[in-house]
């Protein structure tokens, strides 16, 4: 039995959830940086939590765990392993944070090293999931690593690299991100294609990079290569079409 989108059963509500999830795991976390970024002064003071924007930060991971299902949520937890532990260095890890995050957070800001901030983002994810399933152990990271994944998400990375280093480089606003670009291809290479062609156009949505059809038809190709909910490569992107 199929229902209106061709699918199985239990595919409709698969299919509508999938029209709300604007992104998955760390990516999704890194996604929600202009949501203090619009508060007042006098706001951010009344709706933050004790402790500021980096106490903030860390309640994102529970609200992942509460948002989406399992395997989703599970994804967070990997994604964070998947750099923690790769070989990158901090520097490279927090160049492509505040890519993602436009700028606006800058972990170091708050005391934090690159690693031990995703650390802290780890610790509070699993705390979230250990409420409802005490005995919970975390799967393996199984970052993307083989190199037909690399090539293909380097090969949409390259017609607008420039673009992207240059807008990182010179924001409207936020703390200006040098080597944006070589830090992505370094987590794409080094740890995990998948997460680093997730925070590439996390970037580029953040930036507001614009891309015509051809780049937007590769992104779109590539997102249902590696299985990503529907419309989480179009969600926020600038097509010029």
């Amino acid at each position: 039995m199929t229902d209106r989108t061709g699918k199985g059963p239990g595919a409709l509500s698969d299919y509508l959830e999938d029209i709300f999830v604007e992104d998955i795991g760390l990516s999704w976390v890194t996604s929600k940086w202009n949501v203090p970024d619009e508060l007042s002064p006098e706001d951010a003071e009344r709706c933050l939590p004790e402790g500021g924007p980096s106490a903030w930060w860390l309640t994102l991971p529970a609200s992942a765990v509460e948002n989406f299902d399992r395997s989703r949520a599970v994804r967070l937890g990997q994604d964070i392993r998947r750099l923690v532990e790769s070989p990158l260095p901090d520097g490279t890890i927090r160049t492509v944070w505040l890519g993602a995050t436009h700028g606006t957070f800058d972990p170091e800001a708050y005391g934090f090293g690159a690693r031990a901030w995703l650390r802290e983002l780890g610790d509070a994810w699993l705390t979230r999931v250990r409420q409802d399933d005490p005995v919970f152990t975390p799967p393996p990271p199984q970052p993307v690593r083989d190199e037909q994944a690399r090539q293909a998400v380097l090969g949409v990375m390259r017609p607008v690299a420039d673009d992207l280093d240059r807008a990182a480089s010179n924001p409207g606003y936020g703390l200006a991100v040098h080597g944006l670009v070589p830090a992505l291809r370094q987590v794409v290479t080094e740890a995990c294609a998948d997460l680093g062609y997730r925070l590439f156009l996390r970037a580029m949505k953040a930036y507001f990079v614009e891309v015509d059809t051809s780049s937007h038809d590769a992104f779109v190709a590539l997102g249902q290569r590696f299985g990503y909910p529907e419309f989480l490569v179009d969600d926020n992107l600038n097509h010029r079409s």
